[in-house]
């Protein structure tokens, strides 16, 4: 009877200790970048439940002005935060880093100036090079990282406003690939290309990807293994897809992300393929939903599935969290964050719930 009782207890003991970890295992840290000209102080740190989609634990985890944008290393070590302003160190914008600490933001060394308004934040696969971009500044920063992570001095500075003389650049954003740079330039209805030298970015043999005049490309997104590119408009509301021809992209189609009965104004935000690049989503500020597309896999092509309520006003950036299962969104004039459950084979997304933050534009997992 003893043996038995012993044998129970240990039983129940590993059986605690499964369920325990298991549920650590469903949680994942979610990091929300704001806007702080109201009630929001910074950066938060949320509990996201990946079996439940319930968000929980609301904390500051860094107070900054306006930390619009944030990204981590890809070691998951650090994070950096875009200060999106034109007051900080004179007619600036600014960018931090942290150590991430057990679950707590620090700061690593000084903050330092970039163009005004800074809005993106690019780093690369090999975790050397930041690059920041700066809407009003018209322009990319582009930091050395040292090995502890930290921002180097001197970071090399491109003026895209003197790539034109009749528009107005607005540099929105960019992403690194192993042979250069991408750079989404709202203001000059273009996606210019970088090349690296091994010492710095000059422009590639194909210096643009030409958009019609008034789309005002804002984010973008890579899919099989950069043998497309999806390109988001703000301005005329479309997703364009090119294709990779040799060393150059050409124009493949671009899709309305609009509803044909929409009537009012409306402006994209944010891209992102679904993990397995079978879907693609954007976000819609006016008409205020994602609209979904199912990505054909021979031709990169884009077939409407639909669109979907954000329960929200002013959806900017969203994510689809590790487990591919949900996907949220940063609703920035309602104050909340939404939650839908992603079905993975329609693409298709059902509304859960939302959680209360003043003025959430950026979302990110800590994986």
């Amino acid at each position: 009877m003893k043996n038995l009782k012993a044998t129970l207890a240990i039983v129940c003991i590993m059986a605690f200790i499964g369920c325990k970890m298991e549920e650590e295992q469903q949680l994942n840290e979610l990091y929300v970048g704001t806007y702080t000209q109201g009630d929001s102080e910074g950066i938060y740190r949320f509990q996201f439940n990946s079996r439940t989609g319930e968000l929980s634990q609301k904390e500051l985890a860094a107070p900054l002005n306006n930390p619009s944008y944030i990204r981590f290393s890809p070691d998951k070590k650090k994070l950096y935060a875009v200060m999106e302003t034109d007051e900080f160190d004179g007619n600036s914008g600014g960018i931090m880093a942290f150590d991430l600490v057990g679950g707590a933001l620090k700061e690593k060394g000084p903050k330092a100036n970039v163009g005004a308004h800074p809005c993106h934040i690019a780093i690369s696969d090999d975790g050397k090079q930041l690059a920041v971009s700066s809407y009003t500044g018209g322009s990319v920063s582009l930091f050395a990282l040292d090995d502890s992570g930290a921002l180097l001095p001197d970071p090399q500075f491109i003026d895209l406003k003197s790539l034109d003389t009749v528009k107005t650049s607005h540099a929105h954003s960019t992403e690194f690939t192993p042979d250069g740079l991408f750079i989404a330039d709202l203001g000059l209805d273009a996606v210019k290309r970088y090349s690296y030298n091994g010492k710095e970015f000059i422009p590639h043999e194909q210096t643009s990807l030409d958009l019609p005049d008034g789309a005002g490309p804002r984010h973008f997104t890579f899919g099989q293994n950069r043998r497309f590119l999806y390109v988001i408009n703000e301005l005329n509301s479309t997703i364009t897809v090119f294709e990779k021809t040799g060393k150059e992209y050409k124009m493949l189609e671009t899709k309305t992300t609009l509803a044909d009965d929409f009537k009012g104004e409306s402006f994209c935000a944010d891209i992102h393929l679904s993990p397995d690049g079978k879907f693609l989503y954007g976000s819609n500020r006016g008409e205020q939903t994602i609209v979904i597309f199912k990505v054909d896999d021979a031709t990169g092509k884009l077939t409407l599935v639909g669109r979907e309520d954000v329960r929200g006003d002013w959806p900017r950036n969203f994510t689809i969290d590790p487990s591919g299962q949900f996907l949220l969104v940063a609703n920035q004039k309602s104050d909340n964050i939404t939650v839908f459950k992603r079905d993975a084979s329609t693409g298709t997304l059902t509304y859960l719930q939302e959680t209360s933050l003043p003025s959430p534009v950026c979302l990110t997992f800590l994986e």
